[in-house]
């Protein structure tokens, strides 16, 4: 049976969160594909910390992100993350990842694998997996660990988050303890197994973010949740990687 088809102005949803934080998502990908794209407003400008499939154009049918000077980062470069990187001037990324983002191959976004049909609920409009293709973006801005993404009134400190991806990151603003953890930790299965994931990195990565005083977590993918969700999932992924015959 096909699936629906959605226009392109349907194919964006946005909810808007507590703290000037706002989920932007595309509702018609099944939930383990769907990434999370979280809009931070701040004083002097606004963050958009990743930017989806790229099928359908973020900033063409999105006003949110278009209205006001905004900084976009790359959580990591995995394809369903980068999408729409090309459409935002001023780009950020971890300096592990920037090859990646100014060429962005399916190999070594894992569209190749990743970027089907089964993806979805109902299609989007003129989607053709054969010809899906992620437009490069190179960086202005090579983040490292402990660097800051100043909004005037909000400061998000870097915090590197190898393991899912070599250049993963994420952000933490420590006067509200809000983290934008992109896909090292969210409410769901932990994925190590990809293209450059190292399980032993993953280990060593959340045994060390474990101890971050979060309020609330808006992960990659799913559901935002709080500290002590947040410690139960870092938990449950240690303790599976600890027993015996799993070899780190």
């Amino acid at each position: 049976m096909s699936l629906p088809v959605i226009a392109h102005a349907d194919w964006y949803e946005t909810i808007r969160m507590a703290d000037g934080v706002t989920l932007i998502h595309e509702p018609w990908i099944k939930p383990f594909f769907r990434c999370n794209i979280w809009h931070v407003r701040g004083r002097d400008g606004d963050l958009l910390f990743d930017s989806g499939l790229g099928h359908v154009s973020l900033r063409r049918h999105v006003a949110l992100v278009w209205e006001r000077k905004l900084v976009c980062v790359a959580s990591h470069t995995h394809f369903d993350h980068i999408g729409c990187h090309h459409e935002f001037p001023d780009r950020c990324v971890h300096r592990a990842e920037a090859a990646i983002l100014a060429d962005p191959r399916g190999e070594w976004t894992v569209a190749d694998k990743y970027a089907t049909d089964a993806m979805f609920d109902a299609m989007p409009q003129g989607w053709d997996a054969c010809r899906y293709r992620i437009e490069p973006a190179p960086a202005g801005r090579l983040l490292e660990a402990g660097d800051i993404v100043d909004l005037g009134d909000r400061a998000f400190e870097v915090i590197h988050t190898p393991g899912h991806s070599p250049g993963g990151i994420a952000l933490y603003e420590k006067a509200s303890g809000i983290l934008l953890s992109g896909d090292i930790v969210y409410d769901g299965p932990l994925i190590d197994d990809v293209y450059h994931s190292v399980v032993e990195d993953y280990v060593s990565t959340l045994e060390r973010m474990r101890r971050l005083p979060v309020s609330v977590v808006h992960g990659g993918h799913f559901p935002s949740f709080g500290q002590v969700r947040y410690r139960q999932l870092i938990d449950e992924y240690l303790s599976a990687k600890r027993k015996p015959g799993c070899h780190l």
